[in-house]
């Protein structure tokens, strides 16, 4: 293992996500003295499960920095509605809502490009920190070596599975199995996201989404027995629909967080600071994280502003994200009523705020 005791950065971002990508954009811009790294440990064949889809919160804080996506990012087709799949009352419904459909992967990586020169990126994988008195000692995993950088501060951007908040706090007390596969489509795409509910494989919902010329199903579950209630689901699904997906061309698979109380909430402490779904600012609802991610982003780096102590810092990020935690703690409510079949069953046999497609809809997906 290398060793770099000569290079101490000021900063050491754990996660290039849409978290650790805005906080340092930002506090690049107002505090360009400081000596940042950041630590990309994502892989193009090894992507998290993720819908892919930009919600309009956070299209409405992209908007707020001036950005506008390229179209790279973007993936066939674009969302106009949700199709509301019961499986369990044999109940669709569709609701209008408009969320940008892309590539997640290249999502990240956009956001990680504008991060000004100056700043260190670095590929590869977070292994352990350790404190030593006052400094942070992180073990890096390359692709061919380990090596080992020191920080004065740490900033876990690493999502639901954080190493930082693992290492240096409580864990999330509720936690899921997101599975998601890939198949692929050769059919009419949909200008819909179908949000799937099934009470006897899962306590959470579940989504297929077109991405190009391919179509995913994934979901979350209890993390005992989690592939075979996926395979369950998936199989309940497909008799629904009266279709098959076929063969899948990919799996993926990684632990998601569903905050309940105020406990689950972890912004950081003395010289450590988490940020998105490390610090459990995640929606247990619908298990989006986006909004949330950039929004803390953006807070964290705001408090960094002027030069005053840790403890002021994290006294300011605490405060700026309180309105989040309010606004998660609600999700978790509306969780409730989405996911217990006999709410669910009330307010989809309602129709209330559903529309009636002009064209006639038919459940199957044309594979």
């Amino acid at each position: 293992m290398e060793e770099n005791n000569t290079n101490v950065y000021d900063i050491t971002v754990v996660g290039a996500g849409p978290a650790g990508s805005i906080f340092v954009s930002e506090i690049a811009k107002v505090r360009p003295e400081l000596k940042i790294l950041i630590i990309d440990g994502q892989q193009p064949t090894s992507a998290k499960p993720c819908g892919g889809l930009l919600a309009p919160d956070a299209q409405k804080l992209l908007a707020k920095f001036d950005l506008v996506l390229p179209k790279s990012v973007l993936e066939d087709p674009q969302i106009f509605a949700v199709q509301t799949i019961d499986i369990d009352q044999k109940l669709v419904r569709y609701y209008q809502r408009h969320y940008l459909n892309m590539n997640r992967y290249a999502f990240d990586q956009w956001l990680l490009s504008l991060v000004p020169s100056h700043v260190d990126v670095l590929k590869g994988r977070c292994g352990k920190i350790e404190k030593d008195d006052d400094l942070f000692n992180v073990l890096i995993k390359l692709s061919d070596a380990e090596i080992q950088v020191t920080s004065k501060m740490i900033v876990g951007a690493d999502g639901g599975n954080s190493t930082v908040r693992r290492t240096f706090f409580e864990p999330m007390r509720v936690q899921y199995v997101a599975i998601q596969q890939w198949f692929k489509f050769n059919g009419q795409k949909m200008p819909y996201y179908s949000c799937i509910f099934d009470s006897k494989t899962s306590e959470s919902c579940s989504w297929t989404i077109h991405k190009g010329d391919h179509i995913i199903f994934g979901g979350a579950f209890k993390r005992k027995g989690c592939r075979e209630a996926f395979d369950t689901q998936k199989s309940r699904l497909e008799e629904f629909l009266g279709n098959s997906f076929g063969d899948a061309v990919k799996t993926e698979a990684c632990l998601v967080s569903s905050p309940r109380s105020v406990k689950d909430f972890w912004t950081g402490k003395d010289n450590i600071f988490l940020l998105g779904e490390a610090a459990g600012f995640i929606s247990s609802s619908s298990f989006e994280g986006l909004s949330s991610a950039i929004f803390s982003g953006k807070m964290l780096a705001d408090a960094f502003e002027s030069e005053i102590s840790c403890s002021d810092i994290q006294r300011r990020y605490k405060e700026s994200t309180r309105g989040l935690k309010c606004k998660l703690l609600l999700k978790s409510v509306k969780r409730f009523f989405l996911c217990n079949p006999f709410t669910r069953w009330i307010i989809m046999k309602s129709g209330a705020q559903s529309i009636s497609p002009y064209a006639k809809k038919d459940k199957k997906f044309q594979n």
